[in-house]
């Protein structure tokens, strides 16, 4: 699946949806090449819960999308439940409703200072350099512990490790960037096992110093936890802002009613086809019948959340956004116990960048045309390079 222009959903994920909800594909890399991919809204809430397909796939001859890949880890998106429960317990109350309360004021907060520094430096402006880039650095940054100066080390390990590699110099490349990131962490969680703070890597390393997890462990929720809570949030948001400003009827409705703002966000994560390619594989343990599809054990199965979003099955035109349509919840944040970690944390950011926006600046628009808008090539989540603004 090569990049796709702007935001234009991917052919092949619409003729796969037409073709069945469960499909055998040929990919181009990797062995064997043949496999099933689940588009279907129900068939891809099936696979990603059912414990008969299992994430442990480090180490298996598969077939992938991308002739070079990036050597995998200790993440827990290789690992099956019960170890992965165990891991993602250690983080997860500071993702939940209450977490997210008490961080709302404090990411206001930085959210405004980002938006006053774009303003005082006058338009037209990148709301990627100024809002959309360093709000969400900040907060994985303050969350996790890392100090503000090491922040945008984040970033740079996010870009080697997320953008598709094309020669083994890329490899190379994601490789060195995962090796600093896991040093930089591994110091950080010594020193916080020493000096404890209120933030995430003092609470790891005070679950490996009692057990509960390996370091390992730590080094790779860490690592996962800071590319993907700057790179995911980055790219949603500018999406969803680059959506606002080409959207007359969505922009319209916002302005008018600042309340319709996270209803609005659950239907752009819906509808934004974010993420490229068909993410990682899942090997059948047993026999399992899926939507009428017989897979076998030992077949590999991908799925594609970004198609079950659009199945016209569960969603009336799904082309089509509309912040009042009914219908099943979407699952740009996956599903079943690979789920995203952090999707509140996610939607609270979306949903402050968008409410603040359309109240502070109003007369927000694009500074050139959307058509001359440049987006990223080869990245894991689709998103604009910069987005010109002028209010």
């Amino acid at each position: 699946m090569s990049d796709l222009p702007a935001l234009d959903f991917d052919p092949f994920l619409r003729d796969a949806l037409r073709a069945g909800p469960v499909i055998r594909v040929r990919l181009p890399h990797g062995a064997p090449g043949e496999c099933w991919l689940a588009t279907g809204h129900d068939a891809v809430r099936f696979v990603t819960s059912d414990p008969r397909f299992s994430r442990d796939i480090v180490g298996r001859p598969l077939p992938s999308m991308n002739k070079y890949l990036v050597p995998l880890d200790r993440a827990v998106s290789f690992v099956d439940p019960p170890g992965h429960t165990r891991v993602r317990s250690v983080v997860s109350p500071a993702f939940n409703r209450s977490g997210m309360a008490d961080l709302r004021p404090r990411a206001q907060d930085v959210l405004d200072e980002h938006i006053d520094s774009m303003v005082a430096a006058g338009p037209p402006a990148d709301l990627v350099q100024h809002v959309t880039s360093p709000f969400p650095l900040h907060v994985i940054g303050a969350l996790l512990g890392v100090p503000e100066a090491d922040r945008p080390r984040l970033r740079s390990w996010a870009g080697a490790i997320l953008t598709r590699a094309k020669d083994e110099a890329g490899v190379e490349r994601a490789r060195q960037a995962k090796e600093e990131g896991r040093a930089f962490f591994r110091e950080l969680a010594r020193e916080r096992r020493l000096h404890p703070q209120d933030d995430l890597i003092s609470e790891l390393a005070a679950a490996a110093q009692s057990g509960r997890i390996e370091e390992e462990e730590v080094l790779a929720l860490a690592m996962l936890m800071g590319i993907n809570g700057w790179h995911a949030v980055r790219n949603h948001t500018t999406n969803m802002v680059y959506l606002l400003l080409t959207d007359d009827s969505l922009r319209n409705r916002l302005r008018s009613d600042p309340h319709a703002v996270p209803v609005a966000v659950e239907e752009l994560l819906r509808w934004i086809p974010h993420k490229h390619g068909v993410g990682q594989a899942r090997i059948a343990t047993e026999d399992v019948e899926v939507e009428g599809v017989l897979i076998r054990r030992g077949e590999a199965v991908y799925v594609s959340y970004v198609a079950a979003n659009w199945d016209e099955r569960c969603y009336t035109a799904p082309h089509r956004i509309d912040i009042d349509r009914e219908g099943p919840p979407h699952l740009a944040f996956g599903y079943g116990p690979h789920s995203c970690l952090a999707p509140l944390l996610a939607r609270m950011e979306a949903e402050l960048l968008l409410t603040t926006l359309i109240t502070r600046l109003p007369g927000l628009r694009l500074a050139i045309d959307a058509a001359a808008v440049s987006w990223q090539k080869d990245v894991l989540i689709r998103g604009p390079v910069a987005l010109p603004v002028t209010w």
